[in-house]
């Protein structure tokens, strides 16, 4: 039975805003013990590489049918050209990404043995962007923002999303009356005034709202004033085995978590992120959107890695 009784439109358009990063992995086998230090010695099988960070919220966009896009910033280097290819083989509606002298693009690498991770290399640099960048982003979007259901603002604090870009992008999209849906490791959310939606998992709401979450009288207090920093209408929180809160209206509201089976977390707030902008763009309300968003985060909680969920895989969930 499907999860949702509202009908599905596949056609509608969603675009992501944040902090591209390139997922590399090496796969490989370890049974001995370097002679040179207490250290495994890996032998590399395979190589792969997969977009990260808001390239993760477009690739779960993507498996849900509809038509997505992304716009970013990379550095002039070898893993931009990578990221170049890794975003045209997914097939997006239009990208764009501002090459930036000052920064090397986000790459984390990491050393996979028999499906655990043994290690995690990272490549980034985390300024803001200038305001030339910036504008350029700001030119690009005004001209696609007439063919935009719903903007997804994707902050993993890499630079990306400076408080002056995220301030013209937000008026852009009140004028128009385009959908935001903002998430943000940021603690301070204030430069996310006048977005639809904030999405916090429930550390980062913690932080945000310096309020210690220990039940829900403390969340609701939390979601207040995260509410009332960002001056947004709803304020969704992620909890994780709990499942997800909703404060909307002034009021909180609790769906339990649909995971069966929990094997990675891995790319999770990705997911629910992107199935929340894909229901609201569906015309869902904000619960029937977090319950569709609740059972898009089991089916990849139970994969490896940064998995996306198909909407055949949602409405299979029971």
């Amino acid at each position: 039975m499907p999860v949702t009784k509202t009908p599905i439109n596949k056609k509608i358009k969603i675009c992501v805003i944040g902090d591209i990063m390139l997922d590399h992995y090496i796969n490989g086998s370890c049974d001995r013990i370097s002679p040179e230090a207490p250290v495994q010695v890996v032998d590399v099988a395979t190589e792969a590489y997969s977009l990260g960070g808001a390239g993760n919220v477009l690739k779960n966009l993507k498996a849900l049918g509809c038509e997505a896009s992304i716009i970013s910033i990379c550095g002039n280097d070898t893993t931009s050209k990578i990221l170049d290819t890794e975003l045209s083989n997914t097939h997006p509606a239009f990208y764009y990404l501002a090459k930036d002298s000052t920064r090397q693009s986000t790459i984390k690498t990491r050393v996979i043995v028999s499906r655990h991770q043994l290690l995690r290399l990272d490549k980034e640099d985390k300024h803001y962007c200038d305001k030339d960048i910036a504008n350029e982003l700001i030119d690009f979007f005004k001209k696609k923002v007439t063919d935009i259901d719903v903007l997804i603002i994707s902050d993993y604090c890499k630079g990306v999303l400076s408080p002056y870009l995220v301030k013209e992008l937000l008026a852009i999209c009140n004028q128009y009356k385009v959908i935001t849906i903002v998430d943000s490791k940021h603690k301070d959310l204030s430069k996310y005034k006048g977005a639809t939606l904030i999405k916090p998992n429930k550390k980062e709401a913690a932080l945000a709202s310096g309020i210690s979450i220990t039940n829900d009288d403390t969340l609701e207090q939390a979601c207040k004033i995260i509410a009332d920093i960002a001056a947004c209408k709803t304020v969704v929180v992620t909890l994780s085995e709990d499942g997800i809160a909703i404060y909307n209206e002034e009021k909180l509201t609790k769906i339990p978590t649909k995971a069966i089976e929990v094997f990675d977390v891995t790319g999770a707030g990705d997911t629910v992120i992107a199935a929340l902008g894909f229901a609201l763009a569906n015309k869902m309300d904000i619960k029937e959107a977090c319950n569709f968003a609740n059972h898009a985060a089991a089916v990849v909680v139970a994969k490896f890695g940064s998995a996306v969920a198909t909407l055949d895989e949602i409405n299979n969930i029971s």
